[in-house]
Formats: C-alpha cells, sequence, structure tokens
C-alpha cells in the first residue's frame, strides 16, 4: 500500500489553473504529505471527447483509484458562469461507486479556482465544487483568518477556498499573496490530513 498522500485534481484550460494546482501541491509537501497531480480530459457537447490515454503534457488523468485511496481531495476548476467548468463536473458525476461505498465519507476536502474577472464568481465556484464532497461526506477547510495574506490580497483570496484573478485575457500572473495562499491551503489539507492520518484529535487552525 502506497504512503498517505492528498489528491491535488484540477481541470485548466489556458494553463492559471494548473499553476495553482502546482502552488498548491508545494503547499502540500511543506505541510509533510505527498502531494498527486492529477487531471480529466476534456468533454464534447455530446460525451467524453477521445483523447490519448496519457496527456501529450502535465498530469496524467484521474482514475477512480486515485480518488479512493487519497488520504483528502483538492480539486480546482476555472469558473464557469459560476460553476465548475463541465471536464471536472462530468468526472464528479461519475464517482457514484465511491459515494455507495463512503470510500471517501471523512476525509479532508478544499477547492480552488481562477476567474477572467475580479468578481467573476470565485465564490460560487468555490462553493459549487464543494456541493459534491459534501455529499461523499467529506470534511470541507477552507482558509482561516489567520492568514495574513487573505486581507492583504487584491487579487483573489478567499475564505471557501484559493482563487486567481487571472484577467480577461487570462494574462494576469498568479500575484504573491494569490501565491501564498494557494500554498497555505495545502499546506492546511495536508497537517489535518496527516493528523487524522496518525488519529490525533487536534486540529490546526
Amino acid at each position: 500500500m502506497s504512503a498517505p498522500y492528498v489528491l491535488v485534481l484540477y481541470y485548466s484550460r489556458h494553463g492559471a489553473t494548473a499553476k495553482m494546482a502546482r502552488l498548491i501541491a508545494e503547499g502540500v509537501e511543506r505541510g509533510g504529505m505527498e502531494a498527486r497531480l492529477r487531471t480529466v480530459p476534456t468533454v464534447s457537447a455530446d460525451n467524453r471527447q477521445s483523447a490519448p490515454e496519457i496527456p501529450e503534457s502535465g498530469a496524467v488523468y484521474c482514475t477512480e483509484d486515485d480518488l479512493r485511496e487519497c488520504a483528502a481531495l483538492i480539486i480546482g476548476s476555472p469558473t464557469r458562469f459560476g460553476n465548475m467548468a463541465a471536464p471536472l463536473k462530468y468526472f464528479i458525476d461519475g464517482t457514484s461507486s465511491l459515494w455507495l461505498t463512503g470510500a471517501l465519507a471523512g476525509k479532508p476536502a478544499a477547492a480552488f479556482t481562477s476567474t477572467a474577472s475580479l468578481h467573476g464568481g470565485q465564490e460560487t465556484t468555490l462553493l459549487s465544487m464543494q456541493l459534491p464532497l459534501l455529499h461523499h461526506g467529506m470534511l470541507i477547510l477552507g482558509l482561516p483568518y489567520t492568514e495574513a495574506a487573505l486581507t492583504e490580497t487584491q487579487g483573489g483570496g478567499t475564505p471557501y477556498g484559493a482563487s486567481h484573478h487571472a484577467g480577461a485575457d487570462g494574462s494576469r500572473k498568479i500575484d504573491q499573496h494569490e501565491a501564498t495562499l494557494c500554498q497555505a491551503l495545502g499546506r492546511r489539507v495536508a497537517v489535518i490530513s496527516r493528523q487524522l492520518v496518525a488519529g490525533a484529535v487536534h486540529v490546526e487552525k
């Protein structure tokens, strides 16, 4: 059996969400756990597109076993009209077998997103991603205001999870506050997951 890991699962269209995922993975490893980066295929209007079994670049596609065996889950998506993107939703909709067995129940989970506009649905997208995780019985984690960057940021960053304002043309880079909050989210999930795996009852603020 593999060592406990935090699954960082995301869909990224133009690369910003993927960059956030890597920052979150750094935070996970700073928190003392392995981070496993995975993505999902795109979908067409009717069904899943035919795609190579292994993507040409970036993270490989997530499998049901990746989800079943993770100690915690952090999911990310760009916003689509205040909601998660269809490829991630399509993937999550196919996890009913895990729901039936309670495979994810009791495990920590968190979310992250990237938007084109500053008020383009960051918080509703984060909340929309949390809903199926609650149905799976997962323990939802956000970002506490003990993170100074949460009150100092002039870009992304919410108590519901990490976020990034990419700009209308997607050219705005992840700023220092956004990067700090991505890493903080990963670290927080990792620390709490490690405590749960060890049977600890204390939850770090």
